[in-house]
C-alpha cells in the first residue's frame, strides 16, 4: 500500500488516440481489464477520460436518430436509392426494411450497411428489386457460341 497516487497507479497509463474508434476502445478496455481509459492526443496531453457507460451510449441511441441515419446514409447516400420506396421502422433497434429497391445486388448491401450503423440490433423486413442485375452471362455466351 502506499500513500500517493504514483505508489497506487496503474504504471505506464493505458491511453488511446482521440480518432480511435468504439470498437478499438472497448477491446483495449477489455484487454487490459480496466474501467476507465485516458484519451490523449498525439503529444500525449490529456484528451479526456471513457467509461464502459461511454462506449454503451453510442448503442443506447433513440430509434428516431437510427431510422434518420439510415434513410440519409445508407438509402440516400451510399445505395443512392430514392428512400420512399424501402419503409424503414426501428423498434428497440431492430430495423425492418420492407420495401423495392432498383437492383437485386443492393439488398446485401442495404442489410449490411444497416447492420453498420451504431445503435442497430437486427435488420429484419421484406426486400424486393426491380432488376436481377446479379446474373453473369457464361462464357460461352460472350464468345457467340
Amino acid at each position: 500500500m502506499g500513500n500517493t497516487a504514483r505508489d497506487v497507479m496503474t504504471s505506464p497509463a493505458v491511453t488511446v488516440p482521440p480518432d480511435a474508434t468504439v470498437v478499438e476502445t472497448a477491446r483495449l478496455m477489455d484487454r487490459h481489464r480496466i474501467k476507465r481509459l485516458v484519451v490523449a492526443d498525439a503529444d500525449g496531453r490529456l484528451a479526456g477520460i471513457v467509461t464502459p457507460r461511454d462506449l454503451l451510449r453510442v448503442y443506447l441511441r433513440p430509434d428516431s436518430q437510427i431510422r434518420d441515419e439510415i434513410v440519409s446514409e445508407v438509402l440516400k447516400s451510399y445505395l443512392g436509392t430514392d428512400p420512399a420506396r424501402v419503409k424503414v421502422t426501428v423498434a428497440a433497434g431492430v430495423v425492418t426494411l420492407d420495401g423495392e429497391v432498383e437492383n437485386k445486388s443492393m439488398i446485401p448491401l442495404a442489410v449490411r450497411m444497416t447492420h453498420a450503423v451504431d445503435g442497430v440490433v437486427d435488420v429484419t423486413g421484406r426486400r424486393a428489386f426491380e432488376v436481377d442485375d446479379t446474373h453473369r452471362p457464361m462464357a460461352a455466351d460472350m464468345t457467340g457460341d
